[in-house]
């Protein structure tokens, strides 16, 4: 039992970070209706923001997400200004697809660029308090994990904050329940758009530094994080932040059991498998909203 229940927290622990990542994918799909494959990439970008102002100026991983946020958020606004804001007046099927098509080739594009500037090598960050453990009763917390989950906390209460307590974040929430009343309303529709895909880039950021602290990071790992991003907002559905979060605990925690009962190579299964039965069973997600 000790044994499982140490295996489970430590799936819980990976598992806020997979939260954190698919808070960014929920959030743009869900104000801008577009699904963007290319947010691994991002995460990416994110994590390599943070090994290079460790590597250069010793910034600490946890520090840099002052840095990764900010740059990522630019990120995102120069993308949308680029690419996906030319769909935003497009109908709604047709932009679903069409944002795909971007987002895939765009993570090509980052992928390929990653690899020049960078090459396919691995990088890790190796702090002085990476390997050290924090006992709860008789099982170990891993302390990077941990403060990475406190970070994920953090993050999503202030972007809880966002969206409840300021202007702009009501003009999200009232822009992704119905974008033509709240054009209507005097919301400005196309700053609200950027803004939410510029949020999404900036948490796909956060998610890549945490990554950085506990994994190692190369042009790769783009792919795996998206897939990821998407099984996690299908488990959850649309419509709950925290839903979002709680569903990425649940599937780290449902590839850590799997680890431990059949081995390693079943952990990638367990998500595939809990996809499709959450699109069989309950279409909107553990979370969300019917319709």
């Amino acid at each position: 039992m000790e044994i499982w229940l140490q295996n489970l927290l430590f799936g819980a622990l990976v598992g806020g970070v997979y939260g954190l990542a698919a808070v960014g994918l929920a959030l743009v799909f869900g104000v801008l209706r577009m699904l963007n494959v290319s947010h691994g990439e991002l995460i990416m970008l994110g994590g390599y923001a943070t090994f290079w102002a460790f590597s250069l100026w010793g910034v600490d991983p946890f520090a840099s997400l002052l840095i990764t946020g900010p740059l990522l958020f630019g990120v995102g606004v120069v993308l949308y200004q680029a690419l996906f804001g030319r769909l935003v007046r497009i109908e709604e099927e047709v932009k679903v697809q069409l944002s795909i098509l971007i987002g895939f080739g765009l993570a090509l594009v980052l992928h390929a660029l990653a690899i020049f500037a960078w090459t396919a090598d691995e990088r890790a960050v190796t702090t002085a308090y990476a390997g050290r453990v924090v006992p709860l009763g008789s099982l170990v917390v891993p302390l990077t994990r941990l403060g990475g989950l406190g970070v994920a906390f953090a993050t999503l209460g202030g972007l809880h904050l966002f969206l409840h307590r300021t202007d702009l974040g009501r003009a999200i929430r009232a822009t992704a329940e119905d974008w033509e009343a709240a054009s209507l309303m005097g919301v400005p529709v196309r700053r609200v758009y950027r803004t939410a895909f510029a949020l999404g880039s900036a948490l796909a950021g956060v998610a890549g530094a945490l990554v950085t602290v506990s994994d190692a990071i190369s042009p790769a790992i783009g792919l795996g994080w998206t897939l990821k991003a998407l099984i996690v907002v299908v488990l959850a559905g649309l419509g709950s932040i925290f839903g979002t979060f709680v569903a990425g605990i649940l599937l780290g925690m449902a590839e850590s059991a799997a680890a431990f009962a059949f081995g390693g190579v079943f952990r990638e299964v367990v998500g595939l498998v809990l996809f499709l039965v959450v699109l069989i069973v309950r279409p909107q997600g553990l979370f969300g909203r019917s319709r």
